[in-house]
């Protein structure tokens, strides 16, 4: 098992930037598939990103495509989501994860049950 600690969340405006981070610890962190999810207030947990072991491979949601960047530095056991052109729908609490590295291969990356582990949550904020 793997413990994970976000960073990086605060409040900015429309247009803005944020990068978060995700620590690993306790794991084989090259050994996961990596993804960020994420909650606003009144709705369900929905997919954000996710990340191949070795970084190749990656998935977004429609939502986010072209203005998020999924990425890993396995040998800083650290993911990151660089988040573009925010827009104030973006405004949630962003979870990373860590699930089997099969998983993102077999076309189920984007679905919470395919996690193990997650973290505490960090929260993104986006003014108008």
């Amino acid at each position: 098992q793997v413990q994970l600690v976000e960073s990086g969340g605060g409040l900015v405006q429309t247009g803005d930037s944020l990068r978060l981070s995700c620590a690993a610890s306790g794991g084989t962190f090259s050994s996961y598939m990596m993804g960020w999810f994420r909650q606003a207030p009144g709705k369900e947990r929905e997919f954000v990103a996710a990340i191949s072991w070795s970084g190749a491979s990656t998935l977004y949601a429609d939502s986010v495509k072209g203005r998020f960047t999924i990425s890993r530095d396995n040998a800083k056991n650290t993911v990151y989501l660089q988040m573009n052109s925010l827009k104030p729908e973006d405004t949630a609490v962003y979870h990373c994860a860590a699930g089997r590295a099969i998983f993102l291969a077999r076309g189920v990356g984007q679905i919470p049950s395919s996690y193990d582990d997650w973290g505490q949550g960090t929260q993104v904020t986006v003014s108008s």
